[in-house]
């Protein structure tokens, strides 16, 4: 072919002739023509027509026009028809005349550009140069030109021609598309079939050249899928039109054929959730009216193509992009999100199997969990989720098979079972980390308890929970994930299996909570964890320890996921269900000691080997029961543990029943001490509950259940008080608070006499120490007075529960030497009694007394004013004791003592710190523990000292520094410790001492052998930095620099690792005061100056 004018030229020619064909009519013309619309338009179209063809044959610019429209007409439009009657047919045939004149010399253009001009171009090419366009880029101008002849090509020459109910009407579009309908509906219905046709056929035609494919599919895609399935796919059949009724004009079986080829051809180049949305557009089109609706057979063709798009690799997401693509997040989208996920999983019926459905759309499903992009993965993980979840309840087991289990199986491969079945290899970082990700978005964020979800779920529980332990042992971003899928499994589940699954986490399973052998999980390069092979320890020592600490860090780990349950009753099942063991085993510790005289001569070596192994076994069990209780009970608070008045009933039916199961023993109360405290506590929490106001049934229900043990005490108990006492309160229960015994105070007063003997005959003689006694009246300690000689003149009546009683109504009278952490009013005793009781050898009654004096001297009692001599002598007597109750109340009453008297307090206590107790009677032994206690007391006062710290801290400042020079190590990093808390309260005023100060931190940090000296010396400087702010630089000008030095020498030379991280901190500390310092805040402020 030849090419007559230059390319671009010609197409600006072809360009210029369809704008001839497409501009609208000029304002002369349309006066000439008629009112209505619609002939408006009929003119315009027979008018530009005609001028076209003029042009044509006229105008020698439109020669190379005039001529490959010719060829094209010869070769290519064998359906051109020049004397159409129709004129809007006549309108479109030339338009697509036009448009194949265009796109073959396009196509002449684009092979002759790329034989000859693209190596002329790719040789001159130069980096800085833009490379050649190819000639089928048209602008902007020409782009719009051709739409518009499109346009009016699909709205004249294929929409009138659809059926009824195929695609969306031009009616529905707009009031000019209704119009223009009508207009075109005035041709000649029985080439209703063929027009369609040609039109179709001559678009796809175009379709061939991508910038003209471009401009009809981002336009027209749908009108031209839908004249497609009509060609290729409609039944034969007699259509009505107005009164008429017409065979349509039917294609050849060759053409049916051609236009189903072109529908699959079309539908698999373009991007395929466009081709999903005009399918659903074409599956439920707008209905014109009642009577007319989209035609079965396009629904059914509609259905069975929206499934083999499904089905197709990527076919989920085109889905899910095709219905969400464009949302907002907003409560429609995530409706539209359960429609799509009840389209995947409904089986379609074209699918060979429901069984190859989902085994290829479940992996697909997965994947949608895995995008990054914020709005798009929220939506993705919702329709992930939802169809999950659904599938589970639908299709329990497809979905085990085909979501389930890939969607755990690195977790399952780090398990045991796994390496015995399969060849372990190590799991990758991502692969733990997308899966935990994943379990965290079906489980925890789906929130679905369904016993299929927590079945999964709990087979790998025991792997997450050690990913869990050990993302706290490292910085991980699993860690967070990990708890909450954790947590969400103990909250959800039944309470019998998350007992079991505790009971697996805490070890007392066995080896059901071990990994795989030989393997461990080690930290990512990303932040998260992988399982990869462990070297073996030569050292059995090393392996034994770090076992040992494995178990200590897995309970702890334990212990922190167990208190999150604040509001959750299983913390306290857990712990009774440990309890009620640990008592089944305390009574099958007796049944078994038979096992002693075991004839191991009768038995083969097998059965003494797995005797030996079951003991072994048994023990083992019952220390980690015994470690678990101890760490429930040291990490937990009792609101944790203890929730409802049903657990507390619990747990006192456990503490009696091992105080039954001991009566067998021959004096239990003198000769079990920890028993008899057990049943004392057991009785007090009786009376406890029994106090409550307003107790309900419920309350007492729960409580019947102590009838029997209390029955059991009262009956076979050698001590005749407890009998009593047991009685008594069983009698309160069975009669729900009606009758109260009047004896029942007195049963408990010596009750607890009786158990204050006991224990004071099993304490050691460092606890009977003699009352110190002066000979002066005035300073004459109080001596110990007889409890059985108030007893009588004390002792009153117990009031029914519903008067308000309270439980130190049944346990106390008037006089008692109570441990219970309830203080009363220091004005029930005398103030002479409080003084004699805290030199009571009962290490509770003297605690007690103590706090109280302490309450005196808080409030300003005029008697502990008078007496401020003796209870400073008390404070510092009880500040030598042993026992931690006795000398932290000492320490709390001096300290007390120090803020209300500070000038006085303080002179005392600063000389007995510097050189030891003053009192005659100290120990020298303990004179050391002694110093370091009062240290704790003057830190206790310098906090309370509030704008008094700048007068009455420069002899504590004074006294702390020369303490740094004493030969006791504790003793230098306790001046320290206390000098620390009391300079970050001085502010200004520390600057007379900063120089001394700054001095003898640089000594100790660099010259001090001892770690915990340096480490304190170093933390000094780290409150310091901390208490001053900002005020840093104008305290400490003159050493700041002399401090700064020391830490970077601390951080760069020291070799305590703790140290190092001191002054790591303090540099930060520092860094953030310069910063402020340097680059002050800024405020925007206006100031007005008011001028004279």
């Amino acid at each position: 072919m030849r090419r007559t004018k230059s390319g671009g030229d010609m197409t600006s020619s072809i360009l210029s002739a369809i704008n001839t064909l497409t501009r609208p009519l000029g304002e002369a013309s349309v006066r000439d023509a008629q009112s209505s619309h619609q002939e408006a338009v009929l003119a315009a179209l027979q008018t530009n027509r005609a001028l076209l063809l003029q042009q044509l044959q006229s105008d020698s610019s439109f020669e190379g026009v005039r001529r490959l429209r010719e060829e094209v007409l010869a070769e290519e439009a064998e359906w051109f028809s020049g004397d159409a009657e129709d004129a809007t047919w006549g309108f479109v045939q030339e338009s697509l005349l036009l448009l194949l004149t265009l796109a073959r010399h396009l196509s002449i253009e684009l092979e002759l550009f790329k034989q000859s001009n693209a190596p002329a171009a790719t040789k001159n090419h130069t980096p800085e140069s833009a490379p050649p366009l190819p000639p089928d880029v048209l602008s902007v101008t020409q782009q719009k030109t051709l739409g518009a002849a499109l346009q009016f090509v699909v709205s004249l020459g294929l929409c009138p021609y659809l059926a009824p109910g195929v695609g969306v009407p031009l009616g529905c579009r707009s009031a000019f598309g209704a119009m223009v309908e009508k207009l075109a509906h005035g041709g000649a219905a029985s080439a209703v079939g063929r027009r369609l046709f040609t039109t179709t056929n001559v678009l796809m035609k175009l379709t061939e050249l991508s910038m003209l494919a471009t401009l009809v599919f981002t336009q027209h895609l749908g009108d031209l899928m839908a004249a497609l399935c009509q060609l290729g796919y409609q039944p034969h059949w007699t259509k009505g039109r107005g009164t008429e009724k017409e065979k349509m004009q039917e294609l050849t079986a060759e053409e049916c054929r051609t236009c189903k080829e072109a529908l699959k051809s079309l539908l698999g180049k373009v991007y395929q959730p466009i081709v999903i949305k005009q399918l659903l557009i074409l599956q439920r089109a707008p209905k014109q009216s009642v009577a007319v609706r989209t035609p079965p057979w396009l629904t059914r063709l509609c259905g069975q193509l929206l499934s083999e798009r499904l089905m197709q690799p990527s076919g989920v997401q085109a889905v899910v992009r095709a219905i969400l693509e464009g949302g907002t997040g907003a409560e429609s989208d995530w409706r539209k999100c359960d429609t799509v996920a009840r389209i995947l999983l409904a089986c379609p019926k074209q699918s060979a199997s429901a069984e190859s459905y989902y085994r290829q759309v479940c992996p697909q499903i997965l994947e949608l969990l895995h995008f990054k992009d914020k709005l798009t993965a929220q939506q993705f993980q919702h329709v992930a989720t939802r169809a999950v979840l659904s599938m589970v309840q639908e299709r329990p087991s497809f979905a085990h098979q085909y979501l389930l289990t890939p969607l755990l199986a690195p977790f399952h491969r780090c398990t045991t079972a796994y390496n015995e079945a399969h060849s372990q290899a190590d799991v990758e970082e991502w692969e733990l980390t997308q899966c935990v990700e994943n379990v965290y978005k079906i489980w925890v964020v789906g929130n679905s308890a369904s016993p299929s979800l927590l079945k999964a779920l709990e087979e790998v529980l025991s792997v997450i929970f050690k990913i869990y332990c050990f993302a706290k042992q490292n910085v991980s971003h699993l860690r967070t994930p990990c708890q909450c899928i954790l947590l969400w499994y103990l909250s959800n589940s039944e309470t019998s299996a998350a007992l079991a699954a505790l009971r697996q986490l805490s070890g007392l399973q066995g080896q059901s909570y071990e990994g795989a052998q030989g393997f461990h999980f080690t930290p990512g390069s990303d932040g998260g964890a992988q399982f990869s092979c462990k070297e073996s320890l030569s050292d059995e020592n090393n392996a034994l320890y770090e076992k040992l600490s494995g178990e200590q860090w897995r309970l702890e780990c334990l212990m922190e996921l167990l208190a999150e349950l604040k509001d959750s009753d299983l913390p306290g099942d857990f712990f009774l269900d440990m309890l009620q063991e640990l008592t089944s085993w305390a009574a099958e510790a007796d049944m078994k000691e038979d096992d002693v005289d075991l004839d191991v001569s009768a038995m083969t070596l097998l059965e003494v080997e797995q005797h030996v192994l079951g003991r072994a076994v048994r023990q083992s069990q019952r220390l980690v029961l015994l470690q678990v209780l101890a760490l429930m009970v040291e990490s937990l608070q009792h609101t944790v543990l203890m929730r409802k008045t049903t657990q507390v009933v619990d747990f006192i039916v456990t503490l009696i029943q091992r105080a039954c199961m001991s009566l067998d023993e021959a004096d239990p109360s003198f000769g079990n001490p920890v028993e008899s405290e057990t049943l004392s506590m057991a009785m007090g929490l009786v009376a406890t509950l029994l106090s409550g106001p307003q107790l309900s049934i419920e309350d007492y229900s729960a409580m019947s259940r102590l009838l029997l043990p209390l029955e059991t005490l009262s009956q076979r108990h050698s001590d005749v008080v407890v009998k009593e006492l047991a009685a008594n309160l069983r009698t309160v229960i069975a009669t729900h608070g009606a009758y109260w015994p009047e004896n029942l105070t007195a049963a408990t007063q010596a009750s607890r006499n009786s158990e204050t003997a006991a224990k004071n005959k099993s304490l050691s003689f460092r606890k009977t120490q003699k009352v110190p006694t002066e000979t002066d009246d005035s300073q004459t300690s109080p001596h110990l007075s007889s409890p059985d000689s108030d007893l009588s003149s004390n002792t009153h009546t117990i009031r029914p529960v519903s008067s308000g009683g309270s439980a130190a109504e049944i346990f106390t009278h008037g006089k008692k030497r109570s441990s219970s952490t309830s203080v009363p009013h220091p004005s029930s005793e005398s103030f002479s009694d409080w003084l004699r009781q805290a030199c009571d050898p009962d290490v509770p009654t003297r605690a007690f007394a103590l706090r109280v004096l302490t309450q005196m001297v808080q409030i300003n009692s005029p008697q502990a004013i008078q007496a401020q001599d003796k209870v400073i002598m008390l404070f510092l007597e009880n500040l030598e004791h042993e026992d931690s109750f006795i000398y932290l109340s000492a320490i709390q009453g001096l300290a007390a003592l120090a803020d209300s008297y500070p000038e006085r307090i303080l002179e005392r206590l600063l000389k007995d710190f510097q050189h030891g107790p003053s009192l005659s009677k100290s120990s020298k032994e303990h004179s050391f523990e002694t110093r370091l206690k009062l240290g704790e007391v003057l830190m206790r006062a310098s906090r309370s000292m509030g704008e008094l710290v700048p007068h009455l801290g420069y002899p504590m400042v004074a006294a702390f520094l020369q303490g740094t020079k004493d030969p006791d190590q504790s003793v230098r990093a306790s001046c320290l410790s206390n000098l620390g808390e009391l300079c970050q309260r001085l502010d200004y005023a520390l600057g007379p001492f900063a120089e001394e100060l700054s001095t003898c931190l640089v000594a100790l940090i660099k010259t001090e052998k001892e770690a915990e000296v340096r480490r304190a010396a170093v933390n000094v400087i780290a409150l310091l930095l901390r208490g001053l702010s900002t005020k840093t630089t104008q305290v400490l000008s003159d050493v700041l620099l002399d401090l700064y030095r020391a830490l970077k020498w601390v951080v760069r030379s020291d070799p305590d690792d703790v140290a190092v991280l001191h002054a790591q901190l303090a540099l930060e500390e520092l860094d953030d005061v310069m910063r402020r310092f340097i680059f002050p805040e800024q405020r925007l402020e206006k100031k007005i100056v008011v001028l004279p």
